[in-house]
């Protein structure tokens, strides 16, 4: 199977890397300044699920050098989404690949099923913990690590079995998930959530516990958004947020949102992405959800890194 990761961040570069071990043929199609890097310093990545290193990384910088791809595994933040589905869909028309997206959120499903058509583009997330070092390697500090995928259309029977095989070939988690659309939701639930207070408060997951009014804010988030779901006709019910809310309050103290984290460090954050993605739904179906509208409003002035 031919795999063009777009993107080698953390996440791009943590499961292209397993994929590679896992002799997948793998690609990286990425920015000028990271192709430098990684045909430079190589690919490595240190984690408690095995290290790996190599120096043979094939990149790419532009869609007219793809010649072929079965998938393309689209790892990019969702402020690089409108460069990224112009440059995926350039490679989908040449190469007949599928899209599958593992950014956080839910707008990029109908961005991309308009760019490509609905049958090239599958349900899919991922969970890790892990980070660059300078030189560009993967530093991989959870306990673990996974993608999970799933169809969107009849026609994605086949690749998604061919996907499925992966699991059993790599150092991480390749799963597929019937309910992929639902389960996208209860991420982006969580994650509008988690990421909208811990930032707001600029505080990490401690202070949602110890503050009850901070905890509450968090919590209507929740249901916010759990009412959009519904409104796109996604069930949601009681049973799959009071979890969540749970997990608000139990995450350790010191933990903390990546947004929140990109926030410390001045660098751009996914707020148009995520919580403009939220007001975008509700304003389509006209509903409010005032309390997503406030933590925008609150994180808007850092979409663009530090504010001047």
């Amino acid at each position: 199977m031919n795999i063009v990761m777009h993107g080698a961040g953390a996440l791009g570069a943590y499961f292209g890397g397993r994929l590679l071990e896992g002799g997948y043929n793998v690609s990286f199609f990425v920015r000028e300044r990271r192709a430098a890097q990684l045909q430079q310093e190589g690919l490595k990545i240190t984690s408690g699920a095995g290290d790996m290193e190599t120096k043979d990384v094939e990149v790419y910088t532009s869609p007219e050098d793809v010649s072929k791809a079965d998938v393309v595994i689209l790892a990019v933040k969702g402020y690089h989404l409108e460069e990224a589905v112009q440059q995926v869909t350039d490679i989908v028309n040449k190469t007949g690949a599928y899209v599958l997206p593992l950014l956080n959120g839910i707008e990029q499903l109908e961005r991309l099923q308009k760019a490509v058509g609905k049958e090239k583009v599958l349900g899919g997330f991922a969970s890790i913990i892990a980070t660059l070092n300078e030189k560009g390697h993967v530093e991989h500090t959870g306990a673990g690590s996974a993608i999970k995928f799933g169809a969107l259309h009849p026609d994605q029977h086949e690749i998604c079995t061919k996907l499925e095989e992966i699991h059993s070939h790599v150092k991480t988690n390749v799963l597929r998930d019937e309910e992929i659309l639902k389960s996208m939701w209860k991420k982006y639930i969580l994650i509008t959530a988690f990421s909208g207070i811990t930032s707001a408060m600029q505080l990490p997951a401690g202070y949602i516990a110890k503050h009850e009014a901070s905890y509450r804010t968090a919590r209507n988030v929740l249901y916010e958004m759990k009412m959009l779901a519904e409104q796109e006709g996604i069930a949601m019910g009681e049973e799959d947020i009071e979890p969540m809310a749970m997990k608000l309050r139990s995450f350790p103290p010191q933990a903390t949102a990546s947004m929140h984290q990109d926030m410390r460090k001045g660098l751009p954050l996914e707020v148009e992405h995520l919580h403009g993605g939220a007001l975008r739904i509700a304003a389509k179906h006209q509903v409010a959800a005032p309390v997503i509208e406030t933590l925008y409003g609150v994180l808007k002035p850092y979409e663009n890194g530090r504010p001047e």
